[in-house]
């Protein structure tokens, strides 16, 4: 979550005048309201949990879907996985109480850990955008582009970047330098001051926001350039023009495969950039107006946001129909029986 100003999201106190209100802890929330969103928040802890993890499985296992896109999309669920496994649960605890149970060093530790694994999925959309790029617009340097050595040297930018600008800043109290509040002692309230809020906003998502856009812009200019290929083809073959006609329906079909391919990671990171926007915009607005956003408002960016880390999976699974086959088949335990095995075909 990028720079938490999550804290005051999560508790509802937003202002010095609240901050300083003795019972931080009184909750107001009717029975019924309660029982509700402790259940709406744990269902989406589940499916960020389970759905991540069957997609790192998947990918672990049926060597079909062992590219260097999903190596970065396997690396995208871990951090996702994370969120609901470290981050969500203690989030849930935290709106719906009022107060934090879990002491100092862990309310730290809590929020460098919010900041990194969200800084770390937007990183890694980054990448898949860059790959997908040259997969689309420039195949001939794909593999050029995109070794071994190269996928995991970006892995290592998505996470060791995003572990800098979270747990150095906090542990070093860098980003409260200059803000002078007292806070209550059984809160986790997490200030951030102006230029905190702003250059690790920038840095973890509109800077790669505005990369993703171009790439994925350029991608659907040559998409465009693409389909009409497609449609020559098919008119030439269809007439009995061309001599290898094997080949062409093998271009046609690699070309369409890497057009579909593009467009649900596109459609996965636009549903990245909704859900995320709100909570970055109002993440630099509040230092400027005294932190005077309403805690509520900060409750449902937030959770937005949470809750996109349990979107990716899904729209894996509707969009690619070798994810969905390889989630049906973990799900209903059918790699377990006689005939199943790693390499086999999960496109049909």
């Amino acid at each position: 979550v990028t720079m938490d100003n999550s804290s005051f999201e999560l508790f509802g106190v937003t202002n010095s005048s609240l901050l300083s209100e003795t019972p931080s802890c009184v909750t107001l929330r009717h029975l019924v309201s309660r029982i509700f969103l402790y259940t709406f928040f744990s269902f989406g802890i589940v499916c960020t949990v389970v759905g991540n993890f069957l997609v790192v499985l998947s990918i672990a296992y049926f060597k079909q879907l062992q590219s260097p896109t999903n190596t970065f999309v396997m690396s995208l669920a871990v951090a996702d996985c994370l969120v609901g496994l470290l981050v969500m649960p203690y989030s849930m605890i935290r709106t719906m109480e009022g107060c934090w149970y879990f002491g100092l060093l862990f309310c730290r530790l809590h929020s460098s850990l919010d900041v990194m694994l969200c800084t770390a999925s937007i990183f890694h959309l980054s990448c898949i955008a860059f790959d997908r790029y040259y997969a689309v617009c420039n195949p001939l340097l794909y593999s050029l582009k995109m070794s071994h050595g190269r996928v995991a040297l970006l892995i290592f930018v998505c996470w060791s970047v995003p572990m800098l600008i979270s747990f150095g800043p906090i542990m070093l109290d860098l980003h409260v330098s200059g803000v002078d509040i007292e806070l209550p002692i059984d809160v986790c309230v997490f200030l951030v001051n102006r230029v905190y809020a702003v250059t690790a906003s920038v840095v973890a998502f509109y800077l790669p926001s505005v990369i993703m856009l171009i790439a994925y812009w350029k991608i659907f200019k040559a998409a465009k350039r693409q389909a009409m290929q497609i449609s020559a083809m098919e008119s030439q073959m269809a007439a009995g023009v061309g001599k290898d006609s094997s080949k062409k329906r093998r271009h046609r079909n690699n070309m369409k495969r890497e057009r579909k391919a593009a467009k649900t990671l596109g459609i996965i990171m636009g549903v990245f950039l909704i859900f995320w926007m709100p909570f970055f915009t109002i993440n630099i607005v509040d230092p400027f107006i005294e932190y005077s956003t309403d805690g509520v408002v900060w409750d449902i960016f937030l959770w937005l946001g949470y809750i996109n880390s349990s979107l990716n999976p899904f729209l894996y699974g509707f969009f690619n129909r070798s994810f969905r086959k390889a989630f049906l088949m973990l799900i209903g335990c059918r790699v377990c029986l006689p005939g199943s095995s790693p390499g086999m075909e999960l496109s049909h």
